[in-house]
């Protein structure tokens, strides 16, 4: 999850274990420019977080001597839920400003316990939210399953189907119900494992690097687009991607453009002849690149269009 919140926690991390550091090496270590890290700074001192800001060659930002908090005391399960609630309330498209959640994110965080808080942190860290609304993982399993995203660690998953060692690449809630993303060793391939279908989980030492630009929401959505149906279905549209975003639904189908123009629609069916009808009404031109029992589907259809077309014109005095 990249989001200010995220990075106001690494930021006073950083603050904390360092003492004076620069602004150039904020903005390296959170991957963020000048003035974004300025932003970062004034949304921790809104907090009545003491950050100092030294002037001059060797100046950068620091935490005021003495600056200490007593630790919240909530239990597992109650950090977890709150964490989860502000997460999923301050997640939104424009993730440059910190919002009111986001900063009640940092409040909640650095008043915890220190083994907690570095939990608490990696969790929301590593997960990835679609929509608010979702149901609150079991505690100590999703803590466990975000540091080890964090990590980079391997977990052995104790799942309703038997026992699976994974390299999870991401935490994902989608429709309310949360998604483990990795690679799973036993299948030796990329899959994604409901947690309430999860009853334990290990973290191992073993290390894995996840593949470059992974993304682990458009692996959910595929899936859950595609996986479920009978027909894997493939349709070029005569659109850009911005027009077809606007006008299809994302759970609908992967939209990606195509090198030669246009944009490729890749969903699944159960019902070909009502792919066929919704084609059809769909404001661009089309072609149907597979299966070929659509592009058969889609044929019958224009057919009867085309007799009703005969017919309301023969009625006509």
């Amino acid at each position: 999850m990249s989001r200010p919140a995220t990075r106001i926690l690494a930021l006073l991390e950083v603050l904390q274990d360092r003492g004076l550091v620069s602004a150039d090496e904020l903005a390296r270590r959170l991957e963020v420019d000048a003035r974004a890290v300025r932003r970062y700074i004034t949304a921790l001192q809104n907090l009545d977080i003491p950050v100092e800001s030294v002037r001059g060659r060797y100046g950068g930002y620091r935490l005021a001597g003495g600056y200490r908090l007593p630790p919240l005391m909530l239990a597992n399960e109650e950090a977890v839920a709150v964490a989860v609630a502000l997460a999923a309330a301050g997640e939104r498209a424009d993730a440059g400003e910190p919002t009111a959640t986001d900063r009640a994110l940092v409040k909640l965080t650095r008043v915890l316990p220190v083994a907690l808080r570095e939990r608490v942190k990696a969790l929301v860290a590593a997960t990835s939210m679609t929509a608010t609304g979702a149901l609150t993982p079991e505690p100590e399993l999703a803590l466990t399953l975000g540091a080890a995203v964090r990590a980079r660690h391997t977990v052995r998953i104790e799942h309703t189907r038997g026992v699976r060692d994974v390299d999870p690449y991401g935490l994902v809630v989608h429709t309310r119900r949360w998604y483990l993303v990795g690679h799973d060793h036993l299948r030796d391939d990329t899959r994604m494992f409901r947690l309430d279908n999860i009853t334990d989980a290990a973290e191992l030492p073993r290390r894995f690097v996840p593949p470059d630009g992974f993304d682990p929401v458009a692996y959910v959505r595929r899936s859950l687009t595609l996986g479920a149906w009978t027909h894997r279905t493939e349709v070029w549209l005569d659109t850009d991607l911005a027009s077809a975003r606007a006008r299809l639904p994302a759970t609908f189908g992967e939209l990606r453009p195509c090198p030669e123009g246009g944009v490729s629609l890749v969903s699944g069916a159960e019902d070909l002849p009502a792919m066929a009808r919704i084609l059809t009404g769909l404001p661009w031109r089309f072609a149907v690149r597979s299966p070929p029992a659509l592009v058969e589907a889609l044929a019958a259809h224009v057919a009867a269009l085309t007799e009703a077309v005969a017919r309301s014109t023969h009625a006509q005095p």
